[in-house]
């Protein structure tokens, strides 16, 4: 073992952890400055080193660039139609009286694929707190409910930023990730619900006054005043100033979206059918493509990708299925099916600005990271690093986890946990037999542990739930953290089917 890579490796890590939280800069130069301090560390070459940043972040926005920004898009779209209220609400219908927390955990999950968390919390909580004034009792649950529920795709299923990001560096196949991401929630989803039924009862009684009179009008208005005067409580339902996502997505939010409002009260909500169909029509393309590739391959007998050619029958799938052109049908479609005819094409151009702009950072984050990754890679750091696991116990699949779950810990964003653990973990895929999908699944899974005071998320969803200080920490820090400690056993399972 090269004791000078792993030392390197260590110091880039550190760098990302301490510009992150000690300084003003953010984690796009996070991640570059780690890359050069990495290669200077490791011995390498400074010109060679320049190129393989520059390599590296030019081959990773080459993958998932374009798909990023369809993806929010999409979410804009949802978001100022007034589509993903219409889901919302026909979720509700479908589960039926006394399963509402499973409702708003699936609704929440199915929201935050295109949408980012912070605002689809935004637009989704005051349906959540509609059901708890009619029940007269259990907003908690639900609120916990909605927010992990988005927190579980948001960290697992593309096209969300973190886990398409993680899929590109590792080499994964997307479609493949969408599946295995979709079955993940599925099997955690009781895990949420579980543990909001069982936490939520006992934070209700200590919901705070602002928020409770807002919810229940079981308070006075003067003693709701005089404790948000206090500052013991933070945003309510009326209106969020500014929130930042989950990650570094730099979304603006309001409670009352006056952008959805000038496009949905001139006209009628798109139903819930129609809200569907942007989100649906792309993930089955992606899906069908991922599905006739591997019967194609299968009947072909080939043993690789460079065998293997597709056949007739399977091209237009490869072609529609690609994420570029599903992502561009699902745009399209959400513009055409959601958006009144009267919509000034000005505006619609203005809100899909809007999503570009906050997908800027994504972009640069997600190339940050493959310049890192490329940069382990050229300097050997990825060899040493499997050697030094193949002397340890530890199993393979763990080393994204770990990695990730630590980055989480230290520095507060899912997305820089996964891209900064796909990275690092990239180079060591093949040396340790990890298949990608396995390490893919691995570094969002361990992104979602533990959030707390250093994710914003935290702050958005504890602040519209009402809860204060250790409340805070049992209710939203313990359900992520559950679903965190429930995923382990799934990526067992799935390291012995593939």
């Amino acid at each position: 073992m090269d004791l000078q890579l792993i030392l390197s490796l260590a110091a880039g890590i550190a760098t990302i952890v301490v510009i992150v939280l000690a300084t003003r800069l953010d984690a796009f130069i996070a991640l570059l400055v780690a890359s050069v301090v990495t290669g200077i560390v490791a011995g390498q070459d400074l010109l060679s080193l320049v190129d393989a940043i520059t390599t590296g972040f030019g081959n990773t926005l080459a993958s998932i660039g374009i798909v990023i920004g369809l993806g929010v898009g999409i979410g804009k779209i949802l978001e100022v139609s007034g589509a993903a209220d219409s889901l919302a609400r026909a979720f509700l219908r479908i589960f039926g009286k006394g399963r509402e927390p499973w409702a708003m955990g699936t609704v929440g999950s199915l929201v935050s694929i295109p949408v980012f968390c912070d605002s689809g919390y935004v637009i989704m909580n005051p349906l959540a707190r509609s059901i708890a004034r009619v029940k007269r009792g259990g907003y908690v649950t639900l609120a916990l409910a909605l927010g992990c529920g988005m927190t579980l795709t948001h960290h697992m299923v593309p096209p969300t930023p973190g886990p398409l990001a993680a899929t590109g560096i590792l080499g994964a196949d997307i479609g493949s990730v969408i599946l295995t991401g979709l079955i993940f929630t599925v099997v955690l989803l009781p895990v949420v619900v579980i543990y909001a039924r069982w936490i939520g009862p006992k934070l209700e009684p200590v919901l705070n006054a602002a928020v409770k009179y807002d919810v229940y009008g079981s308070v006075t208005a003067a003693s709701a005043n005089a404790e948000s005067q206090s500052g013991s409580t933070g945003a309510t339902t009326g209106s969020v100033a500014t929130v930042t996502g989950d990650d570094t997505d730099g979304v603006a939010a309001t409670g009352d979206d006056a952008e959805a409002d000038s496009a949905t009260t001139s006209a009628k909500k798109p139903g819930a059918f129609l809200g569907f169909l942007p989100l649906i029509v792309p993930l089955l393309l992606i899906v069908a493509n991922t599905v006739s590739t591997a019967i194609d391959k299968n009947a072909q007998g080939a043993l690789s990708g460079d065998d293997y050619e597709p056949s007739t029958w399977v091209a237009p799938l490869a072609f529609l299925g690609n994420p570029v052109v599903a992502l561009i049908i699902g745009l399209i479609l959400a513009v055409y099916t959601l958006l009144p005819r009267v919509t000034p094409r000005s505006q619609v151009q203005s809100w899909l600005a809007d999503g570009a702009a906050s997908a800027g950072l994504i972009l640069l984050i997600t190339g940050a990271g493959g310049a890192f990754g490329n940069v382990l890679t050229e300097s050997g750091v990825g060899d040493a690093l499997a050697e030094a696991i193949a002397s340890i116990s530890l199993p393979a699949l763990l080393v994204p986890f770990v990695i990730a779950t630590l980055v989480r810990i230290a520095q507060g964003s899912g997305t820089v946990a996964m891209i900064t653990a796909a990275s690092v973990s990239a180079p060591l895929v093949e040396p340790l037999g990890l298949d990608p999908l396995v390490a893919v699944m691995a570094c969002t899974a361990g992104s979602m542990v533990f959030s707390y005071f250093n994710d914003s998320y935290f702050w958005v969803v504890t602040r519209f739930a009402g809860l204060d200080g250790i409340n805070a920490i049992k209710g939203w820090s313990g359900i992520t953290t559950a679903v965190w400690a429930g995923s382990i056993p799934l990526l067992f399972v799935l390291d012995l089917i593939v």
